[in-house]
């Protein structure tokens, strides 16, 4: 009997339509008579966490909710007993790193204040340090570090990996204190949890030195918003960021004018076939629990 797994959209249902050993089914969340009785797995696309439970609650012998994100901090202690979390790792990692190695090398060269220049129309030769030789400590040693790693590498740069425990090639997140001295950038890439929500408190940022760049590829909650800002106004450090907390960013918010800073909105894994990758991960798992095996991006099984 193949594995029967509910999908919300008909994308979903395209995505693992073709498989003798999944069965997709579309289903309407506001629609009971759409829901099946019995599925093995559900697949949330970005829809709301509440309005997905309630179909994980009342659909019989559900075993694992797959998220096409990497980030599932919505969902941590969420799911009812013997319900496993399996997230979208290695979907989004490829263009999120491209995106933190842009920012990175754009501030590294002063691009934001060339684009300002072109504004004004006016010429003015500034140098910069570069990234070349750079000293880059990646917070975050899973897919996205690794992938962050391997692109950094390209530019001639030291690379050093921190995890949350030390191991082969990777350091300690307790070594951070130590580490931070010595980048000339540190790149967020960790998921938000408990041990690193705040994880770059104002203590984080006065052991970076002057002229860092610091770039949060993370989640906003990562960082202390309020410390950031108070270097940035000194023009003590650097900073390029994809997500805020508040996110997304009030109008008002003095970030949109702190001195230093190259904000977008939360695009880091947002280019072209970012969606057909997402599913193709979600195909990989379920086909795993399908063959009766570990799903390998089960949540809590890596970091």
């Amino acid at each position: 009997m193949p594995t029967r797994v509910v999908v919300f959209t008909q994308q979903g249902l395209d995505a693992l339509s073709g498989l003798d050993e999944l069965e997709p089914v579309l289903v309407d969340r506001d629609d009971r008579s759409t829901w099946p009785a019995q599925a093995r797995a559900v697949v949330t696309a970005g829809e709301s966490t509440d309005g997905v439970l309630t179909v994980v609650e009342a659909v019989e012998g559900v075993e694992v909710v797959q998220t096409l994100s990497a980030g599932v901090e919505a969902w941590l202690g969420r799911l009812p007993e013997g319900v496993s979390l399996v997230n979208g790792r290695g979907a989004h990692g490829g263009s999120t790193a491209e995106w933190a190695v842009t920012v990175l090398l754009a501030l590294r060269r002063g691009v934001p204040g060339f684009v300002r220049q072109q504004d004004r129309r006016e010429w003015a030769e500034v140098g910069s340090p570069g990234l070349q030789g750079a000293h880059v400590v990646v917070v975050g040693a899973g897919d996205l570090g690794e992938q962050t790693r391997r692109r950094l590498d390209g530019f001639g740069c030291t690379v050093t990996l921190v995890g949350r425990t030390a191991r082969d090639g990777v350091h300690g997140t307790d070594e951070l204190p130590d580490l931070l001295p010595q980048a000339d950038a540190v790149v967020l890439v960790v998921p938000l949890t408990d041990e690193t929500r705040n994880l770059v408190d104002a203590a984080f940022l006065a052991r970076m030195r002057d002229g860092a760049v610091l770039v949060n590829a993370a989640r906003g909650q990562v960082v202390d918003t309020d410390a950031l800002l108070a270097e940035l106004r000194s023009g003590r450090l650097l900073a390029g960021l994809d997500v805020t907390d508040p996110e997304p960013l009030p109008s008002e918010h003095p970030l949109w004018e702190a001195p230093g800073l190259l904000l977008t909105p939360h695009v880091g894994g947002h280019t072209a076939g970012s969606d057909e990758r997402a599913w193709a991960v979600a195909r990989e798992q379920l086909l795993l629990l399908a063959r009766g095996e570990r799903p390998g991006n089960t949540v809590g099984e890596h970091y």
